[in-house]
């Protein structure tokens, strides 16, 4: 244990990881790490077995359907019997790490499989002992922390009203109790420090159990927690104040802003109870608003503060209170612009930190930042008091530019918070893919960016004022919906020149607004910007994008990355020259990434750059498809040799792709290649599975004959694969688009002696989990087979596996459920096979399967004609994500690898009816006066007219 956690990344550490997970699936194993984190003499040794513990428990507890459940029963329930105990009495750190443990345990097996977890907790608020206390605090917030975000369902209610009968009343008291304890203790530090860790425990489990309803417990103890939280809100005690310059907030911080959120949360949801309550709050929140410094270790403290006082001003309840102009200027003046000041602590992280400054500011994860708190007021007032707010901020707006024009370079910072708030006053509503969809009209957007921000943007020197370059760019992204073409049409060659700055935030920001700019929608719903408007810039556009790659900081940036990939899909063929160039910088970074990988993004963004220079240069000159085949294949060989698990899936759908553009026969490199695919350990992860089938399905579709006659040896291999997958109920689909493109480009000599094997096999899979997706793809399957090799050999596959087996299929199968298939290639092959079966199968016509002739007919007709029927039994309603097809962890889909559709049976028939209609006719010629009887007799009167209308349309009659 201790040596996997080898400070160096030797081959001794490696090698220790790889033998504790060669041996984790034992029996005992976690109860093993508990004893040594329990008994050893060690404390490095105690740490490192929690923490293996619990990455153990978080990779293993849950039970996967179609997996092997991975922690045997009496393990599970040793480690639920001894771990509480054990987390309770471990020192702090080994503490922390056993409670994530419970938690995660706990979000499977709480409550049906853990009843007693609750009970044995609420016990340990009786022991008096603080660090056992906050053990159990910290525990239950991680258990409970999730029905903030939970949706509403009658399990979910059961679960949380179990819990406040167990919970709520020992954790009011323990509150009341610790509040006592605090003012016996209030001149002892670190009794203190103990008991507000356990008040902020506290307030944040009283807002989760609080979220999603009003628990009746608590409204009728409101008056008890309330007086409480507006005491402490008032209150001040020297000795737990930090030193000024410390960033992070103190416990006393800590403990109000959650109380500002579990406030806010009754201003919002409850405001009719809290009403009594509210004046006082209100009073106090800004009380400490205006008394609180500019430090970085009050932001959280602010930020929830103004957060409170923005949920408050929207709710029309309580408008009265901001109405008076005087308070609306006050609140302007003392909380909101000073809020909104770019700080020298901003400055730092907007340079040295560029990369947390980004998240924050950009991807919106500033949410306890004071600038996004008094943005989110701004907006909370404008709904009721719009003018008035408007008017008073336009006041500072033009003082603060006014300060800037007379020295920029001191007074750059007015310029900022300017900028800021003529963005935040402006901003009525927003989303990630348009940017700002809905403006205050009192703000004259346009007018703001040709004064202000164009200047920026033009200015020749890219590296003077970085901030304020940045928020120009901002701007453009922000307002991008509400600014006219030509404008943003002329930024374009402005933001490509900010490719080149040295600020990473600057640059990221550019590569981000030309992302944004290039995805929007013009009339007719295409880009709004046409490849011929952007043409012009290419070249300075791809060199200034690569370039800023190698800038420091920057060589894994996402935002460049994804630009780059969107540069691609806008211009096509107008990067064709540049291609040879960039393919090279492109495999190169691949290489780099790859011994580390640890941007998902960036890595994503670079495999779909990849596919699309491949897709754009193939499609002017196929041949070219070698060229790319020589740069990527010595890149992907050493991916898959190092087992990059990450990569993997990517380098099999970029691999699919090249082998789709082969015209010819397989090239040898690939099938050097092919039996290395067939290995099950390839097959155990779930994300290879989707690009792994697709990329046989290519190799199947380029090079069955080569296959069957160069590899016959390999065909088992294959039909095992099939049978793997046809097993499970989150891949049988996968299974089947193998199947499907066995049988449709393999030889039907070489897999002869496999299909009543092959069948066998889906039959057994019917009789033990028959779910509607199998049974869609099965028939898709039947019928594939029916138009690949006849009527005939289906009926009588089946019928030697057991004697009146097809008559079974018909009836149990087709008959029902044809009407469930969906998709139009799949419904092609099920009318074509059909056809088959009612016109070229004798058996149809003269023997007991006769009776079920017009069932099948009515059955097809309908495939045709009624809705497509889409209900799900309810039990499979509720299979989980992950079973779905489509979501795969650890898989993900490359857009720009997209397969395109393929019907099997092509041009051959265009239009299923008609085939009908035609076939129909030849059966009726073979045996004159059948067909028409049978129909008159059996086939209700709405598809009979149906039929005659294909029979019109193929100009045939039946005889």
């Amino acid at each position: 244990v201790a040596a996997s956690f080898a400070p160096d990344a030797s081959d001794s550490s490696f090698a220790a990881e790889k033998f504790l997970e060669s041996v984790e699936g034992n029996q005992n194993y976690p109860i093993l790490l508990l004893t040594a984190l329990e008994k050893s003499q060690d404390d490095v040794i105690r740490v490192c077995a929690a923490v293996t513990f619990k990455n153990y428990i978080k990779r293993n507890w849950r039970i996967v359907e179609d997996e092997p459940n991975k922690i045997s029963d009496p393990d599970r329930t040793a480690v639920k019997a001894n771990i509480v105990n054990l987390m309770l009495t471990s020192p702090e750190q080994i503490q922390k790490q056993l409670s994530d443990a419970i938690s995660i345990i706990g979000r499977e097996d709480f409550p049906q499989k853990w009843p007693d977890l609750l009970t044995e907790m609420v016990t340990r608020f009786q022991s008096g002992d603080f660090h056992i206390i906050n053990g159990v605090l910290r525990t239950a917030h991680s258990l409970f922390k999730r029905y903030r975000h939970e949706f509403k369902s009658n399990e979910l209610w059961m679960e949380i009203k179990l819990v406040l009968d167990t919970f709520a009343q020992p954790l009011t008291e323990l509150f009341k109790a610790t509040i006592d304890l605090c003012q016996t203790h209030a001149t002892d530090i670190n009794a203190l420090k103990v008991l507000f860790s356990s008040l902020t425990l506290i307030s944040k489990l009283f807002y989760s159990l609080n979220f999603q309803d009003l628990p009746e417990f608590f409204e009728d103890n409101m008056e008890t927690w309330m007086t409480h939280f507006h005491n402490l809100l008032t209150l001040d005690n020297k000795l737990l104040q930090t030193e000024t310059f410390n960033p992070k907030s103190g416990l006393l911080e800590l403990l109000k802003s959650q109380i500002c959120d579990n406030a806010a949360l009754y201003a919002q949801k409850y405001d009719e109870e809290f009403q009594p309550y509210l004046p006082r709050f209100v009073t106090a929140i800004w009380n400490l608003l205006v008394t609180t410094g500019q430090e970085v270790k009050y932001d959280l403290l602010v930020s929830n503060a103004i957060q409170f006082l923005a949920s408050v001003c929207e709710r029309p309840h309580y408008k009265h209170l901001f109405e008076d102009q005087n308070t609306l200027t006050s609140i302007c003046e003392k909380v909101i612009v000073p809020n909104m000041e770019f700080r020298s602590a901003d400055e730092e992280a907007f340079e040295d930190n560029s990369e947390e400054y980004i998240i924050r500011d950009l991807e919106g994860s500033d949410i306890d930042t004071r600038r996004r708190a008094a943005c989110d007021l701004v907006r909370g007032l404008c709904r009721f008091f719009e003018g008035p707010v408007t008017a008073i901020f336009s006041g500072y707006v033009n003082s603060m530019l006014n300060e800037y024009a007379k020295n920029p370079a001191a007074n750059w910072k007015h310029k900022d918070s300017a900028i800021y708030l003529v963005t935040s006053l402006a901003s009525k509503a927003q989303t990630q893919k348009h940017g700002i969809t809905q403006a205050n009209e009192l703000v004259n957007l346009t007018e703001f960016f040709v004064s202000h921000i164009l200047p920026d943007l033009r200015s020749p020197s890219v590296n003077e004022f970085p901030v304020l370059k940045a928020d120009a760019v901002k701007y453009v992204m922000t307002f991008r919906s509400q600014l006219p073409k030509e404008q943003l049409l002329e930024t374009v060659p402005l933001l490509v020149a900010h490719l080149r700055a040295e600020s990473t935030v600057q640059h990221t920001y550019t590569a981000h607004a030309l992302e944004r700019l290039f995805t929007m929608r013009g009339p007719n719903n295409s880009t709004l910007f046409s490849a011929t408007e952007i043409a012009p810039f290419t070249e300075q556009l791809l060199n200034n994008l690569f370039n800023a790659l190698a800038i420091p900081g920057s060589s894994e940036n996402e935002y460049i990355m994804k630009a780059i990939m969107r540069s691609f899909s806008l211009l096509q063929e107008t990067i064709v020259p540049y291609i040879p160039t960039l393919i090279g910088q492109l495999t190169h970074k691949l290489l780099l990434v790859s011994k580390n990988p640890s941007k998902p993004h960036f890595n994503h963004y670079l495999f779909e750059s990849l596919c699309l220079s491949i897709r754009i240069t193939c499609k002017a000159n196929p041949a070219s498809v070698l060229s790319f085949e020589e740069a990527l294949f010595p890149v992907f060989t050493e991916i898959l040799q190092s087992d990059v698990q990450e990569f993997v899936p990517y380098v099999f759908q970029v691999m699919s792709l090249l082998l789709e553009i082969h015209t010819s026969s397989i090239p040898s490199s690939y099938m050097a290649l092919f039996p290395h695919l067939l290995q099950p350990v390839l097959w155990e992860r779930t994300g290879n599975i989707p690009p792994l089938v697709r990329l046989l399905q290519a190799y199947l579709e380029k090079g069955g004959t080569t296959i069957a006659g160069s590899a016959p040896d390999k065909i088992p291999g294959l039909l095992g694969v099939f049978q793997k997958l046809i097993a499970s109920k989150a891949n049988d689909h996968q299974g089947f688009y193998l199947l499907n493109s066995v049988v449709e480009h393999m030889p039907p000599e070489s897999i002869g002696q496999y299909r009543k094997q092959i069948f066998i096999l889906l039959f057994q899979r019917l009789q033990s989990s028959k779910t509607t997706k199998f049974i869609k793809s099965f028939l898709v399957f039947v019928n594939l087979y029916c138009v690949k090799y006849g009527a005939i050999a289906l009926q009588e596959i089946f019928d030697d596996i057991q004697p009146k087996m097809f008559g079974m299929v018909l009836e149990k199968i087709v008959i029902p459920e044809v009407q469930k298939v969906s998709g139009q290639v799949e419904k092609k092959i099920c009318a074509v096979g059909i056809t088959k079966i009612l016109t070229e199968c004798p058996a149809m016509m003269d023997t007991e399967y006769t009776k079920l002739w017009p069932l099948v007919l009515q059955a097809l007709i309908g495939l045709f004609e009624l809705p497509e029927d889409d209900s799900i039994p309810d039990d499979e309603h509720f299979i989980d994500i992950e079973d779905t097809p489509g979501y795969q962890t650890a898989f993900s889909q490359l857009a720009f690898a997209g397969k395109k559709e393929h019907d099997p049976i092509g041009d051959a028939v265009s239009n299923p009816k008609i085939l009908l209609a035609q076939s129909l006719h030849k059966l009726s010629t073979a045996c004159p006066g059948r067909v028409p009887s049978m129909l008159s007799t059996s086939l209700n009167a709405e598809a009979l007219q149906f039929l005659q209308g294909y029979l019109q349309a193929a100009s045939v009659q039946l005889v």
